[in-house]
């Protein structure tokens, strides 16, 4: 029997955690997975040799296992690694693979996003190019939601009902004032505005307004954003705009203040689109603006998950381990929507191959683009990834994390 390796890797969710409690429940079960260690801090941590057993931490202890259940974040910590063509240089791989034979590793799970998938890709390769007998298998997480081959990611519904709950709170907090002000609110999303899609849901019942939302997939004309802004405070004395740090002009040029660092995988590190935005609105309109950034908070906040999240997350692991130990390699789990009314899903696993370095982008017909809203499409999508509260432990009355040095 050989041994089990699971690492995370990319930006943290409220619920990736739940994946990695799934997959050891699975792996716990009596099945050949051997003893279970983890890669900190994702492939990096893997490549120098930085490995912990998870057997010795949680095997034996479902109070423990349900604690990570609920703790958002990475337990194992992360990385924003990328892994080189093996062809141009196999030093990594060589040094990945010496730590799979020092562990006797025969499955390796990886849990990420799109960069994660493409690491999942080329390992899978690799070994399968070294006659190595190890299964590679992907567990999908990103709040960007934009992976393809999979309805939603696991951590996006999570993401997505934080945003709605902090834009509702915001609409409140603006319509109540005798003179016009605005609140901008930037939102995560590079290339994908699901997450500002998801400030739909905000609208409070009998609230006449709604915010403004825009899209990285809809180029930005500044002169009609500003002549909305203007319209919104006219009539209702006040708006509330959700942006997505990516939004482009039609020439492709970002909004963003700061574009000029790139990560590991060449993507921009974008900041700065909502006081851009403010800027402009106190220049033109001259009224009272807030800038509002939601930052890390509306991809870490456990208090807020959504338990239909947290539920398929958990799932996504105990599936991703399941198939690994099935023998299969170089694929995803993944979950395909088969409802709306009741909302279901089915659960499967895809060709990593043809997951990695795809975007999934918002439907063009689902954005609303003379309003700046969305359509109802998106919204009958949105509302059931929401739905249900978990019961969190509370202790001294702050969530009861877990959390440990090593």
């Amino acid at each position: 029997m050989k041994n089990t390796m699971i690492a995370q890797s990319g930006g943290p969710t409220a619920v990736i955690n739940a994946s990695l409690a799934g997959i050891l429940d699975t792996a716990f079960a009596g099945n050949d997975a051997g003893e279970v260690y983890g890669g900190v801090h994702g492939i990096q941590g893997i490549i120098e040799g930085d490995v912990i057993s998870l057997s010795d931490r949680f095997k034996g202890d479902p109070q423990k296992l349900k604690q990570l259940y609920y703790t958002p974040d990475m337990y194992l910590r992360t990385c924003r690694y990328k892994l080189k063509n093996p062809d141009e240089d196999s030093s990594d791989y060589d040094k990945i693979l010496e730590t799979f034979k020092k562990y006797d590793i025969g499955i390796f799970i990886y849990i990420g996003g799109n960069d994660s998938m493409d690491t999942v890709a080329r390992m899978s390769e690799f070994v399968k190019a070294k006659g190595e007998d190890i299964k590679v298998v992907g567990v999908p997480k990103t709040v960007d939601n934009d992976l393809v081959e999979i309805d939603h990611t696991p951590g996006f519904g999570s993401a997505a009902k934080y945003v709605a709950t902090s834009v509702r709170e915001i609409i409140l907090d603006t319509c109540i004032y005798p003179y016009a002000n605005v609140s901008v609110m930037e939102i995560m999303g590079r290339d994908a505005g699901w997450l500002t899609a998801a400030a739909a849901l905000a609208v409070p019942e009998g609230c006449s307004a709604r915010p403004l939302l825009y899209l990285p997939e809809a180029a930005f004309d500044s002169d009609k954003f500003i002549e909305r802004v203007r319209k919104e405070t006219e009539e209702h004395g006040y708006a509330v705009v959700a942006v997505s740090e990516g939004v482009r002009d039609r020439d492709g040029n970002y909004i963003s203040a700061s574009e000029t660092k790139l990560d590991k995988f060449g993507h921009l590190q974008l900041s700065g689109t909502g006081s851009v935005l403010a800027d402009r609105i106190k220049e033109e309109i001259g009224c009272k603006v807030r800038d509002i950034g939601l930052s890390s908070a509306q991809r870490s906040a456990g208090h807020c998950a959504s338990d239909t999240d947290r539920k398929e997350s958990f799932k996504l692991g105990q599936n991703g381990c399941r198939y690994a130990l099935e023998g299969k390699t170089g694929v995803m789990a993944c979950l395909k929507r088969t409802g709306n009314s009741p909302y279901e899903v089915e659960y499967s696993s895809e060709d990593v191959l043809n997951i990695a370095n795809k975007v999934k982008g918002v439907p063009m017909e689902w954005i609303d683009l003379e309003n700046a809203f969305v359509r109802q499409e998106m919204i009958n999508y949105l509302r059931p990834l929401i739905q249900g509260e978990s019961d969190i432990p509370y202790k001294d009355g702050l969530p009861d994390y877990i959390f440990e040095e090593f």
